[in-house]
């Protein structure tokens, strides 16, 4: 009987939040769970903040392109992959689960699992499959997916359409955190604009909101999730009308449920979270994500809700206070994928 998970995955947020849905999820039923990820990625702070044991290995990634870091981190994985090893070694392998969210960091822990007889779960957020859970999968021994066209990467036999955990806050109207950012949203008067290049940030939407502060400062209020390493440059337009930030771990959903428009990267989380609070947005997609999986990803939110969809060139002729948004009637995503992962699990 599974006790014990042990989590992996990161480099950007899309991978470590659907983690920490499931987490949350998991230790109320009364799992125990660790998490082994990077040094230095967002992983390691979102993790730590939620008080799980958090053990670090080395990684390094896989580029379809020439770096002289393809040199380097081939070592860094093998390094990884044993320090991997060493971690999981001494747990029990009838009660431990290897759970991946995907990511490089998880593709040395993946690894070490299966060779050392660990049952390993994985799931693929993106509609088009990145390299790392490509690999992974091919160890795993059951791929959830959170869309249809992803169970093609995968053997059939292993490969299950869950959807994507999102969090339970997206399937209630209730604002659970009125404080966002330091600002109550009930003394905000205006319409509320939110703008948002994922937890690494988008120079592209950055530059943008810059270029036009002052026309969406007379119409809307602003919150603006810049990245950690734009911060410095847009806190000094903090005001009445403006507020930006690094990185929101809580209060996402409340932002998403009070926004009157939200302009976004693709990410799957930011998409499969957006329609199930059925929010018709305005999607820039990156435009050198692995396989166009962006674009793919906001494809579904304009099918499903209406939403706009721009290419980075064609939003760099667009005016964001000129954009109008309507409203969509319905939600378009009722699974609770959470729930039928951890049926999965307990059922191992």
């Amino acid at each position: 009987m599974i006790k014990h998970i042990v989590f992996s995955g990161g480099g950007s947020g899309g991978h470590v939040v659907p983690a920490i849905t499931l987490i949350k999820k998991l230790q109320s039923q009364g799992f125990a769970i660790s998490y082994i990820g990077s040094k230095q990625g967002i992983e390691k702070k979102l993790i730590q903040e939620q008080l799980i044991p958090y053990y670090e290995i080395a990684t390094g990634k896989l580029r379809r392109y020439f770096s002289i870091q393809n040199f380097i981190d081939p070592f860094k994985i093998v390094f990884g992959v044993l320090q991997a090893f060493c971690l999981l070694f001494p747990l029990n392998r009838k009660q431990t689960l290897v759970f991946s969210t995907g990511g490089f960091v998880s593709v040395p822990v993946v690894v070490a699992a299966r060779f050392l007889g660990f049952k390993v779960f994985i799931h693929e957020q993106t509609s088009r499959v990145g390299l790392a859970n490509k690999i992974a999968g091919k160890f795993a021994t059951k791929v959830f997916v959170s869309f249809e066209a992803s169970k093609k990467f995968f053997k059939a036999d292993k490969v299950d359409l869950s959807g994507y955990p999102v969090r339970d806050e997206c399937f209630d109207s209730v604002i659970r955190s009125k404080m966002i950012s330091k600002i109550n949203l009930e003394d905000i008067k205006k319409p509320i604009l939110f703008v948002t290049g994922g937890g690494n940030g988008s120079l592209l939407l950055n530059e943008a909101v810059l270029k036009e502060m002052k026309e969406l400062k007379e119409k809307y209020f602003i919150f603006h999730q810049v990245g950690a390493q734009f911060v410095k440059d847009f806190e000094k337009h903090n005001d009445e009308n403006y507020q930006s930030f690094g990185f929101l771990t809580d209060g996402m959903i409340d932002l998403y449920k009070s926004a009157d428009l939200i302009i976004s990267r693709a990410g799957a989380g930011t998409v499969c979270e957006l329609i199930a609070l059925g929010k018709a947005s305005v999607f820039v997609p990156l435009k050198i994500a692995q396989f166009n999986e962006q674009w793919h990803n906001a494809c579904e939110a304009r099918d499903k809700l209406g939403s706009l969809l721009f290419t980075e060139d064609e939003f760099k002729n667009i005016k964001i206070s000129e954009l109008a948004i309507k409203k969509a009637n319905v939600k378009s995503l009722n699974s609770n994928a959470s729930k039928t992962i951890v049926e999965a699990i307990r059922n191992v």
